[in-house]
């Protein structure tokens, strides 16, 4: 049985999804004992505060600073210090060309190491393709959030099925956090602001629902997204507000500029009855931000990106074309106007299965099955 975890990802006070998540699994996990660790990926980019450190989680025992050359080294030798190693994989975090560098890191573990795959891509180039056929290679097991993304890894890549395993994005518990209503329906977008969130597309919902009453009121909720800060400025969330006030919507409109800690999260979660993901990308395989919208029973439209098609077919929201207001504002309508129909569908959240404890066992499951894997079985010698 895996005594310690080594963690590698972004993680807190870095503020991204992917941070969050490895934070999230790594104090569920090892339930805040001694022993385990995390190496945590820092950019030059990425440094920054605003999300404190949850210090229930396993301490930083190593820093790859991955604008420095090589530092895969040292960080592979941190790995090594423990039983089992959680890699978390996006392209976007490792250096290198489509972040090979996680290639001879990962080739100089030496103990059971489990890779889990936030992105995977329908259309890779021949280098992202080669990256992650390699990466599942070398990894003892492979771990995607939805069944779409192992189907689509098994067919699209050349990768042992045997080695993949879905386990879903975990979801915190919200329940602690009081119910708060207002005067108007609260619909509600969160997470890292950029181009390709489509919150143009709810604002012109929005403004569709203007013959409600009382009108909707709409938080967009989260920080511009560091890289897009870093070269783009805060320019598209200035084109919303721009478009909000073009639209006559922007007296219903809220932005929340700041990245919220667990807390202030479930209190927004939780004053929300609608959750609105109206994202561009048709390739989005994990959105932590749909599994915490269902696993606090908030009735959900989205467009229909991979996961949201998997998740809410007849499931606990509603699913729309992409980059069309009007059927957005149909759906929200429908939504606001039937209470019993939301209620049903909130109802429809998975269970405790999406909650991060029994999500953390289903990892815990793997790591014990990887670890007698490698261990030798013991044979009598004949006297």
């Amino acid at each position: 049985m895996p005594a310690t975890y080594g963690f590698l990802s972004t993680y807190p006070p870095t503020q991204c999804g992917l941070a969050t998540f490895n934070a999230a699994l790594a104090t569920h996990l090892t339930g805040g004992a001694p022993g385990s660790g995390v190496v945590r990926l820092l950019s030059a980019d990425a440094a920054g505060g605003g999300l404190e450190v949850d210090h229930t989680a396993p301490r930083v025992v190593h820093t790859w600073h991955t604008d420095t050359p090589g530092g895969w080294t040292a960080a592979a030798a941190a790995l090594n210090r423990f039983d089992v190693a959680i890699v978390q994989h996006e392209y976007g975090i490792y250096p290198g060309v489509d972040g090979d560098e996680v290639l001879p890191l990962l080739d100089s573990l030496k103990v059971p190491t489990i890779v889990v795959l936030h992105t995977v891509l329908s259309t890779p180039s021949p280098t992202q393709r080669s990256v992650l056929e390699r990466i599942a290679a070398t990894a003892d097991a492979v771990v995607t959030m939805t069944d779409t993304a192992r189907k689509r890894l098994i067919a699209g890549y050349r990768v042992d099925p045997r080695k993949v395993t879905v386990i879903p994005h975990g979801a915190g518990s919200h329940s602690g956090a009081p119910r708060e209503t207002g005067d108007a329906p609260h619909l509600l977008t969160w997470g890292l602001l950029g181009p390709g969130k489509g919150i143009e597309w709810a604002l012109r919902a929005l403004a569709e629902l203007d013959d409600l009453e009382p009108m909707p009121a709409y938080t967009v909720a989260g920080r511009t997204h560091p890289k897009v800060l870093e070269h783009h400025g805060d320019v598209y969330r200035e084109s919303l507000q721009k478009l909000a006030a073009e639209l006559g919507v922007e007296d219903h409109v809220r932005w929340e500029d700041v990245y919220l800690d667990q807390a202030a999260l479930s209190r927004l979660i939780r004053s929300a009855d609608v959750v609105v993901l109206p994202y561009d990308s048709t390739e989005q395989v994990t959105s932590g931000v749909l599994i915490e919208a269902v696993g606090a029973g908030v009735p959900v439209v989205a467009t229909e990106f991979p996961h949201a098609v998997e998740l809410l077919a007849d499931g606990p929201g509603l699913l729309v074309p992409h980059q069309d207001p009007q059927a957005m504002a149909t759906a929200i309508r429908h939504l606001l106007q039937r209470p019993r129909t939301a209620t049903r569908l909130a109802g429809i959240t998975g269970g405790p299965t999406l909650r991060w404890p029994a999500v953390a066992s289903r990892y815990h499951n793997l790591a014990q099955r990887l670890v007698a894997d490698r261990t030798p079985v013991a044979t009598s010698v004949p006297a």
